[in-house]
């Protein structure tokens, strides 16, 4: 199968091409670098010693610019649609930032999709969009009602993609997760923090009141979800497939800044900047029912603090190889 995967060279999107070139597919990568990173990639463009991999393709280019990636969709089979702008925070500061880069992103490639004549698109949406949810766990069917843009661009994402599968006779699998961590990421509060360690080892600021209490997947339990998905029995039938991916538990801000330091070995004075919310649009509190891809056979292998202490090992493995 011919896949093309926008945002691969990104921290989700690289494991995703990974895993598609491991199981045989032909891979088309579209990423302008922007939050992406061609060392996540570079194996597989530099291939195997001399000889370059043939089922993998790279184009730097924005998807913003609609026009420029269609002809990018001739003979594709399958999108998995992964670039955005993943900042939360950035969009109580420039308004147009997940507009542009999120929602007429994903415009443009349904678009491309619809004129090319490609049925089947995967998309990473995000536990933002049930907003300050009530219920915990978390279940698909509890209402939508984000209270970030960033929240907001995803759902509306979601609803172009459920449009255009009804509308064109295209399937989707939408992909609704909590905090993914692991390594090759870039941004997050794990990263925040050893990064502001690394700065300063005699004090660590930490957003908020340091309760905020959330689910963190570790990435490779991420990827087994997303295909785990695809047993859906119902997959001929049914136009549109929404999944919550997460663990089972949650681990405080405060925990994961501890576990942070004692890996770093360092013992800084925590400085929290106050208030429930680490910062305008942050949810304080997610928990995600993943019972429906459970029911598909899909197991974690590890809990939020497991994935939190292994995806520090590893952002710090990196900085120490450089």
């Amino acid at each position: 199968m011919r896949v093309l995967v926008t945002g691969g060279a990104g921290f989700i999107g690289s494991h995703v091409v990974d895993r598609l070139l491991a199981l045989g597919n032909e891979v088309v990568v579209l990423d302008d670098l922007s939050s992406g990173d061609e060392a996540n990639i570079r194996a597989h463009i530099e291939g195997d010693g001399d000889e370059v991999d043939a089922n993998f393709q790279f184009h730097r280019v924005d998807i913003r610019n609609g026009e420029e990636i269609v002809e990018l969709f001739n003979g594709i089979d399958e999108v998995w649609h992964l670039a955005a702008n993943p900042e939360v925070r950035i969009g109580a500061e420039d308004t147009r930032v997940h507009l542009e880069q999120n929602v007429i992103a994903t415009y443009n490639v349904l678009e491309a999709m619809r004129r090319r004549g490609v049925e089947r698109i995967v998309f990473t949406s995000t536990s933002t969009v049930y907003g300050d949810a009530t219920v915990l766990p978390t279940p698909e069917e509890y209402p939508t009602i984000p209270i970030s843009l960033y929240g907001a661009s995803k759902l509306a994402c979601e609803a172009l993609i459920a449009s255009y599968c009804h509308t064109f006779g295209m399937h989707s699998w939408i992909y609704r997760f909590a905090n993914v961590i692991g390594r090759r990421a870039s941004h997050g509060v794990i990263y925040d923090f050893i990064n502001k360690i690394m700065r300063n080892p005699e004090e660590l600021e930490i957003l908020g009141d340091g309760n905020q209490t959330k689910s963190y997947i570790y990435i490779d339990d991420c990827i087994d979800a997303m295909f785990a998905g695809f047993n859906d029995a119902d997959t001929d039938t049914k136009r549109v497939h929404i999944f919550n991916i997460g663990t089972s538990d949650m681990i405080s801000v405060r925990r994961i800044a501890e576990i942070v330091c004692t890996e770093m070995h360092v013992s800084p004075r925590f400085k929290f900047t106050g208030g429930r919310r680490g910062w305008v649009g942050d949810v304080p509190v997610m928990l995600l029912d993943a019972t429906k891809l459970r029911n598909l056979g899909w197991k974690q292998r590890y809990n939020s603090e497991e994935a939190v202490r292994r995806a520090t090992k590893d952002l710090l493995a990196h900085y120490q190889s450089q």
